[in-house]
């Protein structure tokens, strides 16, 4: 039994920053003295991001630029060698505003694509990291849409970069054990709210990479999908050993606090391939025999270590960096925008997507 896709959506907030400016505003926010401004380059450079899209909104972004105060946003840095930035009550505040206009948009656009009706819509799974709140997005999407009173909700949160496929393995699962049931999965994420104040290497790392974005799906259980669409036909999961530090997600004062140890690519090179042989082996596929790949970018060091443990040329990558080097690391939609692509462009079936996420944590879905 499978999962089939119906419409697919993405999204993403109108202010958008080049990898330049996106230093120049580091400069700005997080820099204490002339040898901290000397390292940003290094840090920036090399993650072969060339833009992202931010929700800021664009008189933000340009007050730090220029160095003005227009737009009397909180977000403004103060110069002070204390400022941490906004607290996480304000910056909840702006993902109260903000996500849910970016999930709808999302989701306007797989109904689109589909043949199916907000009505029609049974479950709506949501995925969602970055903030929270009550009522909360899926009851935006149920109100904006015009979804019946009716559907039956679920939330996956705080899972981090691999949530979009937490949230298709549970829409699989609705969708086996109720094959009428009509499902959308939206995922939306506000990374940039989080960004750190003041210097500390490995949190300006997560500033040069995160961004903002939301992707939603909508699926039928695959009798009731025309030929040709992907199907989510099995999902896997594995805790990688000896991994419990090397990432993690936490709420602080200032903002949720991204932790990324610089063992996760050695743990993703060392463990991946056993284990995603052996889950591929089950279904009777091997590494060798996957015609595409949906690869979450969390950061160039981690695509290439996958890249390695896999034994995956450039080709099979190009999606993947392609969304990454235009959107940044939007946490969980990443992943839904790189296989948006790849239906686009006909990949070759079957495609594996995968996500790593705290713990470490590798998620895989296998699309038929």
């Amino acid at each position: 039994m499978s999962f089939a896709i119906l419409g697919l959506g993405t999204a993403v907030p109108p202010a958008s920053i080049t990898q330049v400016e996106a230093t120049q505003i580091a400069r700005a926010v997080c820099c204490r003295t002339k040898e901290q401004e000397t390292w940003l380059p290094l840090m920036y450079d090399h993650t072969g991001i060339r833009s992202r899209h931010l929700s800021f909104g664009q008189p933000v972004i340009d007050d730090i630029l220029h160095g003005t105060t227009f737009s009397q946003s909180i977000f403004l840095p103060t110069g002070r060698d204390d400022d941490h930035g906004p607290t996480t009550a304000q910056r909840m505040d702006r993902y109260v505003a903000d996500a849910s206009p970016l999930a709808l948009h999302a989701a306007w656009q797989a109904l689109h694509q589909s043949s199916l009706t907000a009505a029609d819509i049974s479950h709506l799974v949501t995925v969602s990291c970055t903030g929270f709140h009550a009522p909360g997005v899926d009851y935006e999407l149920i109100h904006e849409l015009g979804m019946a009173p009716t559907v039956q909700r679920t939330h996956v949160g705080f899972m981090g970069c691999h949530g979009a496929l937490n949230g298709l393995r549970v829409a699989r699962a609705f969708a086996d054990s109720e094959p009428d049931a009509r499902v959308l999965v939206c995922a939306v994420e506000l990374c940039a709210l989080h960004y750190h104040y003041g210097w500390d290497p490995q949190r300006i790392i997560a500033n040069a990479i995160f961004a903002d974005g939301a992707a939603a799906v909508i699926g039928v259980h695959d009798t009731l999908a025309p030929s040709g669409a992907w199907r989510v036909s099995a999902t896997g999961s594995c805790l990688l050993p000896d991994s419990r530090q090397a990432m993690s997600w936490t709420i602080g004062d200032h903002g949720f606090e991204m932790t990324l140890s610089k063992r996760v690519p050695g743990l993703i090179r060392e463990h991946l391939r056993p284990w995603l042989q052996s889950w591929l082996e089950r279904r009777r596929l091997s590494i060798e025999t996957v015609g595409s790949w949906a690869i979450h970018p969390g950061g160039p060091r981690i695509l290439d270590a996958t890249a390695e443990s896999l034994g995956l040329g450039e080709d099979k990558l190009a999606a993947a960096r392609e969304v990454f080097a235009t959107h940044g690391n939007m946490s969980s939609p990443t992943v839904l925008f790189i296989v948006n692509q790849l239906r686009h462009q006909r990949a070759p079936l079957p495609c594996v997507a995968l996500g790593f996420g705290p713990g470490l944590v590798a998620e895989a879905v296998l699309f038929e």
